[in-house]
């Protein structure tokens, strides 16, 4: 299909640009990125995130610099190709928390598949799975209209992310010994421990983290039924940390300290004590994700 060629080919040609920056070093801005890819805006930001994802490329204050050197296995192939769904859903979440969308705006799907480079059918699939979470209103013409994210929707979207959650918890503390999960977890805590230990300089790293280790979790506990939500839900989570500036390294001290009390709960072997864990973690992430609500303007 040309349009996965195109991405393919694009994102390959980033690795290489990326090859040659030195570590640390800041990246040029998106519209620059977008010329020197020949691409939109939209889809460098998607690009952006995937590499983000992949611990290659991390924030800085609202530019992005080179976390890690791009390796052979970074490069993709038809076999290890991003999905099609998945990369215009994350398209359309970097577009919709970018500067050209707000609360009210009216979103023309075939401006978006322009954008993005896929085919109109495409987008009209996406829309209509984030209209179900309340995120779009149809209109007519094909049109639609973001109704941003309320604290109505907040609140109902934790709800769901704790019964999903706490489901899955019972099921890790559970798992054998040596189930590869563990040896997952223990990477992962790993990981938290070294952005503890230098996170004046990297705490906005924190989001790519976070959102690596709720995937694990969630993952003992797949569902058919919740599988359309997981994705959506992941996706708003993971962007909720680029537009919610405020406390920002406070906030992720906090949160990296519940998730290694998290940790320690699943390896208890106590679901008492790991339950207890996850819900206080919960509850801090559902009220810092209200209060960027409440305070972001209207």
């Amino acid at each position: 299909m040309k349009t996965k060629t195109v991405y393919k080919r694009t994102y390959n040609q980033c690795l290489d640009f990326l090859a040659g920056l030195e570590l640390r070093q800041s990246l040029p801005s998106e519209p620059s990125m977008a010329a020197r890819l020949g691409v939109s805006r939209t889809t460098v930001r998607a690009i952006l995130a995937a590499l983000s994802h992949s611990g290659i490329v991390a924030a800085q204050g609202r530019s992005k610099l080179l976390a890690r050197a791009p390796l052979k296995g970074d490069y993709l192939s038809g076999g290890d190709l991003e999905p099609l769904t998945d990369r215009v859903e994350r398209q359309f979440m970097a577009w919709m928390v970018g500067p050209d969308c707000s609360p009210g705006h009216v979103v023309n799907g075939l401006d978006l598949a322009r954008q993005f480079g896929v085919s109109t059918s495409s987008v009209r699939d996406c829309l209509s799975r984030f209209s179900l979470f309340g995120l779009l209103e149809k209109q007519s013409n094909g049109r639609w209209r973001a109704l941003g994210l309320t604290v109505d929707f907040v609140a109902e979207l934790f709800d769901m992310r704790e019964v999903m959650e706490f489901r899955a918890v019972e099921r890790f503390v559970a798992l054998p010994a040596d189930h590869p999960a563990w040896h997952e977890l223990a990477a992962l805590e790993e990981e938290h421990h070294a952005l503890l230990g230098d996170l004046e300089r990297r705490f906005r790293d924190f989001s790519d983290l976070d959102h690596r280790f709720h995937r694990l979790i969630g993952s003992v506990a797949p569902n058919r039924f919740f599988g359309n939500i997981q994705g959506v839900m992941s996706l708003i989570f993971h962007y909720h940390y680029q537009w919610n500036k405020k406390d920002e390294r406070l906030r992720n001290e906090i949160a990296l300290t519940e998730h290694l009390a998290y940790i320690a709960g699943l390896r208890s072997g106590k679901p008492e004590q790991a339950l207890s864990a996850c819900r206080l973690h919960l509850e801090t992430a559902r009220t810092t994700m209200l209060d960027s609500i409440v305070v972001s303007p209207a």
